[in-house]
């Protein structure tokens, strides 16, 4: 299965561990490769577009999305990257089991969000 990790840059720990263990269980695994929030890098505005683009073709590219929610944290750049993934009819994970996401100002999914939490339902998917 190829497997998108998404999150908050601010978990670089913790995306970088989920995609390691996605790869060791046989997935194809795409994730971030700028952490600017956990660098504390200030990026320019057309730099972070064009990395959020990036990151939607992986999206595109992928079966699925696994977000990486620390303490069910998601912000906004996650918020969209899911929308993008529900648009694109993907499965999406979650490192912790949450209900159905919401946000303030945050578009309503189209669809239920499924409910695997852990990185081995991923890997039991891909059997």
């Amino acid at each position: 299965m190829i497997v998108t990790v998404c999150g908050s840059s601010r978990f670089k720990k913790e995306i970088l561990a989920v995609a390691h263990d996605l790869a060791i269980q046989g997935n194809t695994v795409l994730a971030p490769t700028v952490f600017h929030h956990m660098e504390e890098e200030e990026l320019p505005r057309e730099v972070l577009l064009q990395l959020d683009n990036s990151h939607k073709e992986k999206i595109e590219m992928s079966d699925a999305i696994f977000v990486v929610n620390v303490n069910k944290y998601i912000g906004e750049g996650t918020y969209s990257d899911i929308d993008w993934a529900q648009r694109k009819k993907k499965q999406i994970y979650f490192l912790e089991q949450m209900e159905q996401p919401k946000q303030e100002n945050a578009v309503e999914p189209e669809s239920k969000v499924e409910e695997p939490t852990a990185v081995e339902e991923v890997n039991n998917e891909s059997n």
